[in-house]
């Protein structure tokens, strides 16, 4: 597919300009916006990103080597050259989720979300705080989370189910799933109208699900690895996909681990929601809630306020990120 820059060009308002102009971070100067044009990063290919739009037609832009690099709903401002568009400036993000490379290092993959899907499924079996950590995650970034237990056909005594109705006790929206449901309504109403990335390990069935909320898209679905139990890599790039029902979804790669190295200690106790009403309440300030006296968490977990599960996959969620700093 030939990706060509249209001529229809809407322009900048005064104050949308004066905005660009004014972050000079991003810019690396105050360089003129005049005649640039508001679009939607939908995929990131190198040094270069693919760009929608306000008509919907996308413009393969190069990027300025100044800029901080855009990634899949970062809105953006490029203007025209001779035989493709260029990047000039990155607009202010409402947040953005990262990821660790494989060196350990943050990189980001997606922005301006409003929901975050977890995915996990029977098979691959979710690795140990892998949920918690999203929803960890979630909170640093101030996004609603849903949690969807895909692949239900599959369920065995794992305790999966239990777990999910533990989430569903904290207020977080769920949903039950499985390739063989007839169409994707539950997928739809979830979503509504929200743009939502979908996070999970590899092979819980992440491409299945947006294959059945956009059956057009060219999604490849890979099989489970036969070796240790772990999903193929089938996504490498995260990628902006339009919904029937007005939503926009990213789809993002695979992972296998989530690190938290940005998040402080006190920030991963705030992801915990049902620990707000027992914190700041410990007999000291900087009560680390293990072993220290009149620890306001540890007795909500005496007293079933708080379930033991949630309470330790902290504590280990807390210690790697120390051990990570």
């Amino acid at each position: 597919m030939a990706y060509t820059i249209t001529m229809t060009k809407p322009r900048l308002t005064h104050q949308q300009a004066r905005r660009i102009k004014a972050q000079r971070t991003q810019l690396g100067s105050a360089e003129a916006v005049d005649g640039g044009e508001m679009g939607t990063v939908v995929a990131r290919y190198g040094k270069q990103a693919l760009v929608e739009n306000a008509e919907g037609d996308r413009v393969l832009c190069h990027l300025r080597s100044h800029l901080e690099s855009p990634v899949a709903g970062d809105g953006v401002i490029w203007v025209r050259s001779e035989e493709a568009g260029v990047i000039i400036a990155i607009t202010e993000r409402l947040n953005v989720l990262h990821r660790p490379d494989i060196r350990g290092q943050l990189r980001p993959i997606a922005a301006n979300v409003q929901l975050l899907l977890i995915v996990f499924a029977p098979e691959p079996a979710p690795q140990p705080n892998l949920l918690d950590r999203y929803l960890v995650a979630a909170e640093h970034m101030s996004v609603e989370a849903a949690l969807i237990l895909n692949k239900a056909d599959l369920l065995k005594d794992n305790g999966l189910s239990q777990r999910l109705e533990r989430y569903a006790t904290l207020g977080y929206r769920t949903l039950t799933t499985h390739q063989g449901m007839s169409d994707a309504s539950d997928l739809a109403n979830l979503i509504r109208d929200s743009t939502v990335v979908l996070v999970g390990q590899s092979g819980v069935g992440k491409s299945s699900l947006i294959q059945r909320l956009l059956p057009d898209a060219s999604i490849r679905v890979g099989p489970l690895s036969e070796l240790a139990d772990k999903g193929r890599h089938t996504t490498t790039t995260a990628e902006l996909f339009h919904l029937p029902n007005g939503g926009r979804l990213i789809d993002s790669p695979g992972v296998r681990e989530f690190g938290l190295g940005h998040v402080t200690p006190a920030e991963i106790a705030l992801g915990f929601r049902e620990f707000s009403p027992f914190l700041g309440r410990c007999r000291f300030r900087d009560c680390h809630h293990e072993r220290e006296p009149d620890c306001a968490l540890r007795a909500a977990v005496t007293d079933g306020s708080i379930s033991e599960a949630r309470f330790e996959s902290y504590l280990q969620i807390r210690q790697s990120a120390l051990d990570a700093s």
